[in-house]
């Protein structure tokens, strides 16, 4: 199983460099960060920091969108970050949440995401594509490589993975939810004519080393709220007795609006609706035996990333057990001499 890190673009931005160095000092694969640009710092540029700062981990957002970027100068950011720093870039992109809802937009239309997919992982992959009815290619770009990785949750947005993502990002970590969402994505490419093994699978959440479960939870509910989101969208489009499972849906009953103003960070008051038990099943909490057997249990499931928010008051202590603890018993054990 990969590791990775998801970070703010809070500032100071040095601090994101640092915490994307020691990330990867403790073994971690990927670094993500947040990409909604009136809310936090300009991520591509910090992405080129940490690329600068670090030799071998990939950076990208979770999730970038459709919509607030035109697709050629997303795909153009990616194929320059990959010339300067070796093919160690990385796509994930969704219909779009605090990035165009803050803007008073809403989330792009599924084709509009198909769409935007094609366009960026050819340019960004060196090759020509057709865009507004022009064939188009970037002529400096030779040998630039980029996978797409799709952030989903309702059925028709898992369907669509399925058929043209080259990995799934699930925003929790819940079995049940993992379990149906991976099962309905692998589905979902087999009838496209796709391996189903050839997509990857990122389960995304916070996590956080601890053993104090009421303050653990208090920091981590957050995370709730921001999934209730997307989840009010699911139950808007498909209602409350969908194929969607009710570990998904049920607990949104309680939402009442949503203030993006306090959009991933520990403390938000519009999460309050959010109970312990889904804190618990969505995160990834408590000791570093916890996190093994949760981890286990997703990595059973197909899942090949776990990818740790660090939206907390935890963050060096919960990278250094993962380094020291949970990422080597994640591994494959190899002996020396046999």
């Amino acid at each position: 199983m990969d590791f990775g890190a998801v970070l703010q673009t809070n500032p100071p931005s040095a601090r994101v460099v640092q915490l994307a160095q020691l990330a990867e000092a403790y073994g971690f694969s990927h670094v993500w960060t947040f990409d909604s640009h009136l809310l936090w710092q300009e991520p591509y540029v910090i992405h080129s920091r940490i690329l600068a700062e670090t030799r071998k981990i990939l950076v990208g957002p979770m999730v970038t969108n459709p919509s607030t970027r035109d697709w050629t100068v997303t795909a153009s950011t990616f194929a320059t970050l990959n010339e300067m720093y070796g093919n160690r870039t990385i796509c994930g992109i969704g219909r779009g949440d605090s990035a165009v809802r803050v803007t008073n937009g809403a989330p792009a239309t599924l084709k509009t995401l198909r769409e935007a997919i094609h366009v960026i992982r050819e340019l960004a992959n060196s090759r020509a594509v057709e865009y507004n009815g022009a064939m188009l290619r970037f002529p400096w770009s030779f040998g630039s490589s980029l996978e797409v990785w799709v952030a989903a949750y309702g059925p028709l947005a898992l369907k669509l993975t399925g058929e043209v993502g080259d990995g799934f990002i699930l925003q929790m970590a819940d079995l049940d939810v993992a379990e149906w969402m991976i099962t309905t994505v692998r589905k979902a490419a087999a009838a496209a004519g796709r391996d189903p093994a050839a997509v990857k699978f990122c389960v995304a959440a916070p996590m956080y080393i601890g053993d104090d479960w009421e303050h653990m939870r208090n920091q981590c509910r957050w995370f709730g709220g921001m999934v209730g989101n997307h989840v009010a969208d699911i139950v808007a489009k498909y209602g409350a007795d969908s194929a969607v499972p009710r570990a998904l849906t049920d607990y949104i009953a309680g939402r009442e609006g949503y203030d993006y103003n306090q959009h991933g960070r520990a403390g938000n008051t519009h999460a309050d609706f959010v109970p312990d038990e889904i804190v618990d099943r969505f995160c990834v909490l408590g000791t570093k035996t916890d996190h093994i057997t949760k981890l286990e249990a997703l990595r059973d499931l197909g899942v090949d990333q776990f990818a740790g928010y660090l939206q907390h008051d935890n963050k060096e202590e919960t990278l250094r057990v993962y380094g020291e603890s949970v990422i080597p018993a994640l591994q494959t054990a190899v002996s020396a001499k046999s």
